[in-house]
């Protein structure tokens, strides 16, 4: 799979010869400089540029091109190079752009030689400059490495080489420059592209009336679509101007981001609940959760990889500044000491700058959005719950509580999981690594737990229709009583809560019956084939205090419906600390791993899927003092009076 990076975040190479390929929708001169582990270019010998294009380990076009492939081979560069940075410059004198914001975001690739992608980069955010250092492959501890990079120059080719450490870097970029001249002059201007008939029609068309719902891309399909896109390599309409002809200023604005106004918007963009491909606002704002579950995602991978960056920058500096005898004394090593400093607290103070202005565009949607959740969604504090009412079909997802980062501990993103569920839960009643379970006692950490598998529990009933979800609950010694009084007395359980060895291994029995004959009548067939009376409810079983009361076949029944319920509509929450239950050894060590494990208590346990942060897991709460929950499942208990079920 292909790590999509964002500026300053890395990627371990797997392959030592690879292929840059850059696509910069004009052209560009491509180039390539070797530096040591300081990151010092020692001379011009170790410059690949369209003017000398090959250099051991390296090859580079030898004019400047809309499109480039860069070979580079790991292994064969000599042993002194420990980065390898990969240049971009706009051409002068040629009648071109002068700057790269008049431009589509350059994308560079870096493939295998079978064309597989390892790490790609969008280059965003470049304005007035007209050089820029892409990606750098680097060395460490034996192990290569891309980092998206993005550094831009508004002094173009000539300041990017002397931040290189380059002498008279003025004339080398004039050498280099006037061999792209030589070289253009012999060329033929590519063609425009060409954009299938089908494209220009859908996107010149009116959008009254169309068939394709707001925010939805029957190409795309039902991934999310993010406001912060950047825009496509390849445009699917020609870009023209005001009076339709060709040239001009450019519009980047995203083909399903229509405004209702053609003039530009100013600032960013106003955020909108329900801004996201879907068929329904459900979906809609299912995606729309998810796109900025991952826009917090990778604005703080970037900012973190951004000050990792800075950190081992100034490391660099400060090393080289002390390698030279001369500098460790007297004002010149102090001098260079400071530079080093500065520059660190500059690259740092930009990533915060831009972190934050990320950050403030999702505090500003996250406002939006959360008001407009529908209940599966919203949070136990949402208004939205005091106008409950069964739904008549059950929803795409569910909420099982918040997440955030230490960055902006305040902006919490919705854990939405799919239904059905997938897996069983485990809400840990043990202290775990926790902090905030350090200061509670025991019994408080486990009345936790149970309150927090209740509130999940009545979400779960709450959110399906009449009749189509059943819960049962096993409690062999009756110590969660209370806990569970809000469910008991409401009558929306299946039965009373089973006590001791005899109930745990009648329920535990009913439930296994019902995975293997449901299995049974799906491996024959006749999904329909099911014993007359039986409920074909999805049911959802709560185990409060395991291991307690459980022999070897109970432990043995448990596993197998964590195992191979979930596909049969039969789900499992677990309610255990997984101390209590070390006399089984390993043997259990399966069942924990097949279950999502949850906390009753804030914990940074849970990770992304894109960038691997850990996450802050906050439980469900209900308002102090509010009775939403009782009330929502006295609507449950009624409707299910009023079908007689």
């Amino acid at each position: 799979m292909t790590a999509e990076l964002v500026r300053g975040q890395n990627h371990p190479l797997p392959d030592t010869r690879l292929e840059i390929r850059v696509s910069a929708g004009q052209p560009v001169v491509a180039g390539a400089t070797l530096a040591d582990e300081r990151g010092t270019v020692p001379g011009v010998e170790w410059i690949a540029h369209p003017g000398s294009p090959s250099l051991p380990g390296v090859e580079v076009s030898q004019q400047a091109a809309a499109d480039h492939r860069l070979a580079v081979d790991l292994e064969a560069l000599p042993a002194a190079v420990h980065r390898v940075c990969v240049l971009l410059a706009l051409p002068v004198g040629v009648g071109g752009p002068a700057r790269f914001g008049t431009l589509a975001a350059p994308f560079v690739a870096v493939t295998a030689l079978d064309g597989a992608e390892i790490a790609s980069y969008t280059i965003t955010g470049l304005d007035r400059e007209s050089a820029v250092v892409a990606v750098e492959l680097y060395r460490r501890q034996g192990a290569w490495k891309v980092r998206a990079m993005g550094q831009g120059y508004e002094g173009g080719l000539a300041a990017m080489l002397g931040d290189q450490g380059l002498e008279r870097p003025a004339d080398l970029a004039a050498s280099i420059l006037d061999a792209v001249a030589r070289g253009l002059a012999r060329s033929v201007s590519a063609p425009p592209p060409r954009v299938p008939e089908t494209e220009r029609v859908r996107h010149a068309a009116p959008t009254t009336g169309s068939d394709t719902m707001p925010g939805s891309d029957p190409a795309r399909g039902p991934g999310p679509t993010r406001a912060s896109d950047p825009a496509p390599t390849v445009p699917v309409t020609a870009p023209t101007t005001s009076t339709g002809g060709t040239g001009g200023p450019i519009s980047y604005a995203h083909p399903r981001r229509a405004t209702a106004t053609p003039e530009p918007q100013q600032g960013p963009p106003v955020p909108v609940a329900g801004d996201a491909s879907g068929w329904s606002m459900e979906e809609r704002l299912y995606n729309q959760v998810w796109g900025m579950f991952e826009d917090l995602a990778r604005s703080t991978a970037a900012y973190r990889s951004a000050c990792d960056f800075a950190e081992s920058r100034l490391d660099q500096e400060l090393d080289r500044a002390l390698s030279d005898p001369r500098g460790r004394i007297g004002g010149a090593g102090d001098a260079a000491r400071e530079a080093a400093r500065a520059k660190h607290d500059e690259l740092t103070a930009r990533a915060k700058e831009a972190l934050d202005r990320d950050l403030a565009q999702l505090v500003a949607e996250s406002e939006v959005v959360e008001p407009a959740l529908p209940a599966a969604y919203a949070g136990w504090d949402n208004p939205v719950w005091q106008a409950y009412r069964v739904p008549m079909e059950a929803p795409m997802a569910l909420r099982l509580g918040d997440l955030h980062l230490p960055e902006r501990t305040d902006l919490r993103i919705p854990m939405l999981v799919r239904l059905p569920l997938e897996r069983g839960l485990w809400v840990d009643s043990g202290r775990g690594h926790s902090e905030a379970a350090g200061l509670l006692d025991e019994a408080e950490l486990r009345r936790l737990a149970l309150d927090t598998a209740v509130a999940h529990a009545a979400r779960l009933l709450a959110v399906h229709p009449t009749g189509e979800f059943a819960v049962h609950v096993v409690d062999p010694a009756g110590s969660g009583a209370a806990a569970l009084a809000p469910l008991v007395e409401a009558g929306v359980l299946a039965g009373p809560p089973a006590a001791g060895a005899a109930g745990v291994s009648a329920v535990l029995a009913r439930l296994t019956e019902r995975v293997d004959l449901v299995q049974m009548a799906l491996r024959a067939g006749a999904p329909d084939a099911l014993p007359p009376g039986m409920d074909t409810a999805e049911q959802l079983l709560i185990v409060h205090d395991f291991p307690h009361g459980f022999d070897d076949r109970a432990v043995t029944q448990l596993r197998y419906l964590a195992d191979e319920g979930p596909a049969v509509g039969v789900h499992l929450m677990l309610v255990a600390d997984r101390e209590d239950a070390s006399a089984y050894g390993p043997v259990l060590d399966p069942l924990w791993r097949s279950l999502l494990r949850i906390t009753p208590v804030a914990e940074d346990h849970l990770a992304d899927p894109w960038v691997g942060h850990a996450w802050t897991y906050e439980p469900p709460r209900f308002p102090p003092g509010s009775a939403v929950l009782r009330q929502v499942l006295a609507q449950v208990a009624d409707a299910r009076r009023q079908w007689g079920r």
